[in-house]
This record gives structure tokens, C-alpha cells and sequence, in this order.
């Protein structure tokens, strides 16, 4: 039944428009983080030293103005003002103050950039970034993961992994915020992150275009190192909580567990995730 689904899937068509997004070339930050008097739908705040250098680098047309911590003489931020500076971007010195009024509860660690608030991927979008994968995309799907750190390490080992992109649900799943970004070391800014409305009928459509969707469960009885991960593949991991949702393991083409020889029987999500990433990134090497 597998193999069927495989092969009826392998002789389907896909048309879609061109992407512009490359693993190796200019990378566009995703994400929208609004926090206080100081934001608004048009902007956000970057915290933290990996994120704001991320962004500085890779994306230096969406950030308006970097704030840096007056008097400071770490080598990292005069290295961020620099760079700002070459790339024409507004650079201020600010007290500490105004930054932790940025910053919030998230340790801004004497560095913020205000950026210009852009958009998540669409899912019409993620269709053409599976096309243009030419049969070897490798997406990373979040069932409902409700802790930004967990969402951050997962993107920032999504990020190594190279994948195609992560998919999210818009409700009932972390978003996008200064915690995501600084706790992804600023990998949140190098892949693409779509939000989908309906993640059943998101992984229907993925399954027309090719993609093989494993689940990540610990009861399965396969072995995530059983299985190929070479084609067009998803892999799909729930909550913390919870786990898969009903809905969302009805339409994975096969459940998979990591293999787990001591006393504890479940590892973080963002732990799982990474595991499960670099078994398909070991296959893919090897091919």
C-alpha cells in the first residue's frame, strides 16, 4: 500500500511559480516580532547579538536602525556597527535603558535592531519551494509547538540541516518572536517558515506533490533508521504535550520512532527534531 501510494504520487505534474529563495544564496528573514510602545505593524525589534549580526548580514535592506549599548567595547558589537555602518545602516548608542525597554524580558545583551516587519511564507509558496527542491526537499513540520525555545532550537538545527522549510500552524503553535530568534542563533533568519491555517489539508497537498510524510511517534514500530529519507520527505513531530494530534497522524504515510535503549522513554521536541534532521541529512550524503 506503501509503495502504491509512492508510485501514483511519483507520476503526478506539478506547476508553480519561481522562487526566489536559494539555501545558498541571500537569505529573508520571515518573522514579525512587535513588543511595546515602540513597535507597530510595520516594524519589529531583533534582540541579541547572533540575531541582530544575522540580520545585519543577510538581510541589510529590511533593517532600519541598530541601537548598541553606549561605552560597550565588546569586540561583537563594534563588529556589528561596522558592518551596519558599510551597509548604510542608522546606527545609534543608546543607554541601557532603552534597550531593556526593547528588550523586554528577553536579554538584548547590549545590542537591538529595529526591522522592517515581513511576512511568513504563504502555502501557495511552499508548493514552489518543493518544485524547485527537484525531488530532494526536506521540510520539517511542527504539530503545535507551544514553547519559542523548543521552535528556536528546532529552526536553528533545521537551519544546519539545510532544509527546504519548516512548516508551523498559525493558532496553537509558538510563533515567531525575539525568544524564537535569539534562542535559533540567528538561523530563524535563514530559512524560509510557512504558516499554514489547515496542517491536515497542508499535508494532503504535500502528498500530491510527492512528499513522503513520516511521524514522529515513540510507540511506532518502525525505526527512524529503517526508513528512506532521501526523496521528497516531511518529517512531522507534535507538541510537547500531546504529541501528534489524531487528525495530523491520520495523514502522515508512516509513524517512526528514534530508537531508545535507556530508562527515559521521550526526548525534547527540539532534541527529536535535530536526531531525526541528520539521520535524513546522513542518508542524503550517502546517496
Amino acid at each position: 500500500m506503501v509503495q502504491e501510494h509512492r508510485d501514483l504520487l511519483a507520476g503526478s505534474a506539478v506547476c508553480a511559480p519561481a522562487v526566489t529563495w536559494q539555501a545558498a544564496g541571500p537569505t529573508i528573514p520571515l518573522y514579525v516580532f512587535v513588543s511595546g510602545a515602540m513597535s507597530s505593524k510595520q516594524n519589529q525589534w531583533i534582540v541579541g547579538v547572533n540575531a541582530v549580526a544575522s540580520s545585519v548580514e543577510n538581510d541589510a535592506d529590511n533593517v532600519r536602525e541598530v541601537l548598541i549599548e553606549a561605552g560597550s567595547k565588546n569586540p561583537r558589537l563594534i563588529e556589528i556597527e561596522e558592518q551596519a555602518r558599510r551597509k548604510g545602516i542608522d546606527v545609534r548608542r543608546v543607554n541601557t535603558q532603552a534597550l531593556d525597554g526593547v528588550g523586554g524580558q528577553v536579554r538584548h545583551q547590549g545590542v537591538v535592531a529595529r526591522y522592517a516587519a515581513a511576512r511568513l511564507w504563504a502555502e501557495n509558496e511552499l508548493e514552489a519551494l518543493v518544485t524547485a527542491a527537484e525531488g530532494r526537499a526536506l521540510l520539517l513540520i511542527l504539530d503545535g509547538v507551544q514553547d519559542p525555545h523548543n521552535l528556536g532550537a528546532c529552526l536553528r538545527s533545521a537551519a544546519a540541516a539545510g532544509v527546504t522549510a519548516v512548516v508551523i500552524p498559525k493558532d496553537k503553535s509558538a510563533t515567531v518572536n525575539a525568544t524564537v530568534r535569539k534562542t535559533s542563533a540567528g538561523a530563524a533568519d535563514r530559512i524560509p517558515v510557512v504558516a499554514v491555517t489547515n496542517l491536515a489539508r497542508c499535508l494532503r497537498d504535500l502528498q500530491k506533490q510527492g512528499v513522503w510524510l513520516y511521524g514522529l511517534a515513540g510507540e511506532a514500530e518502525a525505526s527512524l533508521y529503517s526508513v528512506d529519507l532521501r526523496g521528497n520527505v516531511g518529517l512531522v513531530l507534535g507538541g510537547e504535550a500531546d504529541g501528534l494530534r489524531r487528525l495530523t497522524r491520520e495523514h502522515c504515510d508512516g509513524l517512526v520512532k528514534i530508537p531508545m535503549p535507556g530508562d527515559i522513554e521521550s526526548l525534547n521536541v527540539s532534541v527529536a527534531a535535530g536526531v531525526t534532521l541528520f539521520e535524513a541529512v546522513r542518508q542524503r550524503l550517502g546517496a
